[in-house]
């Protein structure tokens, strides 16, 4: 006799406008902004607080206002029962994917029914490198001999990652320009039609990501200078350094079931890969390919991609060596418009992802993105 599989459900997911450095969100501590996050995901599905069997949450820089389990934190900020625990993960800019991936495997595994998945990041109180900035007083993480002895004293960071991936798939300049240009109208277009209301949570009176411009000036972004010396990416061609919040609650079939519950989606395969911890970035591209494997899909049968658009050249390197059209990737806009909250992004891609598979009538959705150390989540949804 074959056993059913128990499957793991997406009831309802929310996320928070993505704000700006110094922007609208940054004066809220990010226990608070998460915890309205949680608050709200409990309130839209009606689900009793004190039958969630965990809370996990994706931050990346978890020192200062995000650290000691800033996930627990959220939680009994918002008032929530004590009696719930919680977790606070880092698998870098994978976090709150990771988080998902976690919470769904708790389900299939029949061990817990009802798990809230989220991420935080406020850049804004937490800057980026904060954790590992030498002028800080920390340490540098890629300075031990072992480390040397494996992968050289070379430069390790994702800005070089990103321009190293752009001349080793040989990305031209101009199209990056075409993608930042696109997912700001994309986002734009998002915006005016509407297409976010189900999806965020109005906080600190901001109502809508920070970061998208409803027009773009290609000379103007070809003058602003590289990031790096000589380098291939300049700021309109990376991700924006934002702050946020995403939760998404995930479900058994037997919570669904009882407590009558209407899902978005299911969660049909996951995967995390390792790449080249120099290069960093690359991880997308074997992750993406390994989880169409295990779902048994082609890259054809997925109706809608997210990809973080963490550098301009990661996508398109993404893109060209997979075969994925474009057009099916970021429809809404990407992080170099909607802003790259570190920890939260899993969870706001996602967020994004599911709800734009209900309202195109989606089946397939894959979601990717790459993380610090040489790291890449995939995730396979499936609309119910």
């Amino acid at each position: 006799m074959t056993e059913t599989r128990p499957e793991a459900y997406i009831v309802d997911a929310v996320r928070t406008p993505t704000g700006k450095k110094g922007g609208g969100l940054s004066a809220l501590h990010p226990a608070d902004l998460l915890g309205e996050v949680f608050t709200a995901l409990l309130d839209r599905t009606g689900v009793d607080p004190s039958t969630v069997d965990d809370v996990i949450t994706g931050c990346v820089a978890q020192l200062g206002d995000q650290a000691f389990n800033v996930g627990r934190n959220a939680w009994l900020s918002a008032g929530l029962p004590v009696e719930v625990p919680a977790v606070t993960i880092d698998r870098q800019c994978g976090s709150s994917q990771q988080a998902v991936h976690f919470a769904a495997q708790a389900i299939k595994a029949g061990e817990q029914d009802i798990v809230v998945a989220g991420g935080v990041e406020s850049m804004s109180r937490v800057p980026l490198n904060s954790s590992g900035d030498p002028g800080l007083g920390y340490g540098y993480p890629f300075a031990g001999e072992g480390w040397a002895e494996h992968f050289g004293a070379e430069e390790i960071h994702q800005f070089r990652g990103g321009d190293l991936i752009a001349e080793r798939w040989g990305i031209d300049r101009e199209a990056m320009f075409d993608l930042a240009i696109a997912s700001h109208a994309n986002a734009a277009r998002a915006q005016e039609e509407g297409r976010f209301d189900d999806q965020l949570l109005p906080v600190a009176d901001v109502t809508a990501d920070e970061g998208v411009r409803r027009t773009a000036d290609r000379d103007k972004m070809r003058g602003i200078p590289p990031i790096r010396d000589g380098g291939f990416h300049n700021a309109p061609l990376a991700s924006q350094i934002a702050d946020g919040a995403a939760g998404l609650l995930v479900a058994s079939e037997r919570a669904v079931n009882e407590l009558g519950l209407t899902p978005l989606a299911r969660v049909h395969t996951t995967t995390v890969v390792g790449s080249d911890p120099v290069l960093i970035l690359s991880g997308p591209i074997p992750a993406t390919r390994k989880v169409l494997d295990r779902a048994g899909l082609s890259a054809d049968d997925v109706d809608l991609y997210e990809c973080n658009e963490a550098f301009a050249a990661v996508v398109l390197a993404w893109a060209k060596d997979v075969g994925v059209d474009l057009d099916r990737v970021n429809v809404n806009g990407g992080a170099m418009a909607i802003g790259h909250p570190l920890g939260a992004s899993g969870a706001r891609l996602m967020t994004t992802l599911v709800h734009e598979m209900r309202r195109s009538g989606a089946r397939y959705g894959l979601q990717t993105m790459c993380e610090g150390g040489g790291l890449s989540n995939a995730t396979v949804l499936e609309r119910v």
